[in-house]
């Protein structure tokens, strides 16, 4: 007996629910043309992951449910069982697989184990399901479902479904990137597989949702814990496989896993399906790939996929944004260029009398190479505009960061000024490094519709740009922009490190007081200078207020700025004083 199983790993949008069941429909189409038994789609694909507080509208749970219907509706007559994400509401909501069969819903399963750590926030929506759901085929054939955080828990779900002689269990899943996270998931599946001596079939979104990246990367693992089948990373995909469910069962008597289980402990809901699981005329084999990209390569991929999401479903099809002629705004703009086609960027130049030829000749060489607009905007004699006016109040005091500052802000108002009479979206291009010191400025060049490497500390701007120019072949991104000292240029010789620690130093320090929250004499302990760890940390806290009110940026951390790393602005625990 063979078991075709369709995975459909697909990019849905949250709240657009006619967009996401049309793509359903499509999927089932092609199952019914490939004569799958069953289609699996991702968590909530019917609202899109994560739909916030579009849960706490009636109206919407209504929608949604009606659209569920709808596509009830769409599979009669069909052969093709699915395992459809959408939300469910009784006395409160829940995240649920629906188990969807030849025009009826033939069971529902309410995910068990809410995550409410990092970006998720599922307990302040859905209240958690309570027993595991087996869902047994005519000729025998058990098959479990889980939701996504239930196959994370060692002693979840999935233990009583394996204890209930589970065949395969299914995983629909919202799973965000992060850095090297796709290897970590992929070993923990391969675990679960070889423990429950169960084949496992998990299937995740993929694509961008405001500061958030799914990956994709659905797999299929034996009960041996061996990769049988996997979809790409970063794209949507439509695949099939045939798989020998009963070999769950010899992996079971070969290793015995199961014996130590106590099986009159489980609460395992089960239920019927009027399908006979038919002889294949053909075998479709999986491929045994595994897709995993370098560090660099996967970030890149995220990136862009986090950015052309972002500007697409919130209905922009062209960006501008500053270009200094420094890293950050050259491979904010390369990134853009990849992800929108050039036709579709326009880089502005706006030089002050502190401006260096290079910077201006750099970027005019990046645009060329690139093939982008530009326009340039000089600022100096709306600078010295605004001093004039101001020197009144100022009374000659000496030139300080309010000077500087207002410089940033004239740029952050020309880059809106073209957002707004053209109707393109404005990228702001602060790197995590400079976000976390508050070595950007307020309603200056952190002003934007969007932050793309908002999570991206400034030595790995470097390492993305050189990848950058790897995979176009050449000095895109010119040779000069990687060699020149960083400077945000609003004062004579003025260079980064003149506030700053190196960056090798102060990214370093930053990751671990950010993403590990360690304190400073764990810092210490590492190695690095006791002053300059109390300096830094002193900066990341004065500064919560600008991160507040900046872009959203698209999270490749642990620990992003945003809906992910929440502190008080008002805020009295000061361990660097």
């Amino acid at each position: 007996m063979r078991l075709r199983i369709g995975l459909a790993q697909l990019n849905a949008h949250v709240g657009d629910l006619n967009t996401n069941f049309e793509k359903a429909k499509k999927a089932l189409d092609l199952s019914e043309k490939e004569k799958a038994d069953i289609l699996i789609f991702p968590e909530l694909f019917l609202t899109g992951y994560p739909p916030e507080d579009l849960v706490l509208k009636t109206g919407f749970l209504s929608d949604s449910r009606e659209y569920l219907n709808k596509y009830i509706e769409y599979s009669k007559g069909k052969n093709t069982i699915s395992v459809m994400g959408n939300l469910d509401f009784k006395v409160d909501a829940y995240n649920t697989a629906y188990i969807i069969y030849n025009g009826k819903e033939e069971a529902k399963y309410h995910k068990i184990y809410l995550p409410n750590y990092s970006v998720f926030d599922e307990k302040r929506y859905f209240s958690p399901g309570n027993s595991p759901l087996l869902l047994e085929m005519k000729n025998g054939l058990k098959i479990g479902i889980t939701v996504c955080e239930d196959i994370w828990v060692p002693n979840g779900p999935a233990v009583d479904l394996a204890e209930m002689g589970a065949h395969v269990i299914i995983n629909i899943s919202a799973s965000p990137y992060t850095k090297g996270k796709p290897k970590d998931r992929l070993e923990m599946l391969k675990t679960r597989a070889s423990e429950l001596s169960t084949w496992l079939v998990y299937v995740n979104h993929v694509g961008g949702q405001d500061e958030i990246v799914f990956d994709g990367g659905s797999v299929v693992i034996n009960p041996f814990g061996e990769v049988v089948h996997s979809l790409p990373l970063f794209e949507e995909k439509i695949d099939f496989i045939d798989i020998d469910p009963i070999s769950s069962t010899r992996a079971n008597l070969r290793e015995g896993k199961r014996r130590h289980l106590i099986y009159d402990t489980h609460n395992v809901e089960t239920q019927k399906i009027d399908k006979i699981i038919k002889r294949k005329d053909n075998i479709l084999k999986g491929n045994k790939k595994i897709f995993l990209l370098n560090k660099y390569e996967e970030i890149y991929n995220a990136l862009k996929l986090g950015l052309k999401d972002y500007i697409h479903k919130n209905g922009f099809s062209k960006v501008v944004l500053g270009l200094s002629g420094g890293m950050d705004s050259a491979f904010v703009v390369a990134l853009a260029a990849d992800a929108f086609g050039s036709e579709n960027v326009l880089g502005i130049l706006m030089p002050s009398q502190y401006s260096s030829k290079g910077s201006i000749e750099d970027s005019l060489l990046l645009a060329e190479n690139l093939g982008i607009k530009t326009e340039t905007i000089p600022i100096r004699r709306t600078f010295e505009s605004l001093l004039k006016e101001l020197n009144v109040a100022f009374k000659e005091l000496p030139m300080n960061v309010a000077e500087e500052n207002i410089q940033a802000r004239i740029r952050g108002t020309i880059v809106m000024a073209f957002s707004n009479k053209f109707g393109y979206i404005a990228l702001a291009t602060g790197n995590k490094s400079e976000v976390a010191t508050g070595y950007a400025t307020l309603y200056g060049d952190m002003a934007g519709g969007l932050s793309p490497i908002k999570d991206v500390y400034k030595t790995e701007v470097y390492k993305l740009a050189e990848y950058f120019n790897k995979i176009k072949g050449g000095w895109v991104i010119p040779e000069n922009i990687f060699t020149k000292a960083p400077s945000a240029e609003l004062r004579p010789d003025q260079t980064d490190q003149d506030k700053l620690p190196p960056y090798e130093i102060l990214d370093a320090i930053l990751e671990r007081y950010i993403e590990y929250e360690m304190s400073i004499d764990e810092i210490v302990e590492d190695g690095y200078d006791r002053e300059t760890v109390k300096y830094v940390i002193k900066l990341v806290d004065l500064n919560e207020y600008k991160r507040r009110q900046g872009a959203p940026g698209i999270k490749v951390t642990q620990r992003a700025f945003g809906k992910d790393r929440r502190m008080p602005i008002t805020n009295g625990y000061k361990i660097w004083r």
